[in-house]
């Protein structure tokens, strides 16, 4: 979990069962979950479901430079979309900013199909758009 980076420097690219074992949503073979998941996608996407425990920041705001949420602060970051194409710009910025980022393939919508908990804002089971 020490190497959430590439050594250039840009962010690497995990699968969704990676992605869950880092972040703690990966059950008995949980492998540490130590880092955030960082939900990258618009607020109407996050509350029509999203991982739970996730953090959100929509990708306009690092754009921005804004900075991350609390309990995305000084932590490994796996970070996550729709398709995993946004989060693949976020974690760019993120690791360009000295942050230890990763992105994950296939987004929410792997994620979804893979079986893993989805939430959405009232905190029940939810559908990811």
């Amino acid at each position: 979990m020490s190497n959430l980076r590439r050594d250039r420097g840009g962010p690497g690219r995990v699968t969704v069962q990676e992605a869950a074992a880092r972040t703690g949503h990966g059950g008995a073979v949980d492998s540490g979950g130590d880092a955030v998941l960082l939900d990258v996608r618009e607020p109407y996407e996050w509350q029509a479901g999203h991982a739970p425990r996730a953090a959100h920041l929509p990708l306009s705001a690092p754009a921005a430079g804004a900075g991350l949420p609390a309990e995305a602060r000084a932590r490994p970051l796996v970070v996550i979309c729709r398709s995993g194409n946004r989060s693949r710009r976020a974690a760019e910025l993120l690791v360009a900013r000295g942050a230890r980022a990763v992105d994950v393939i296939g987004g929410m919508g792997d994620w979804a199909g893979a079986g893993l908990p989805v939430v959405d804002a009232r905190g029940g089971n939810g559908t990811v758009a």
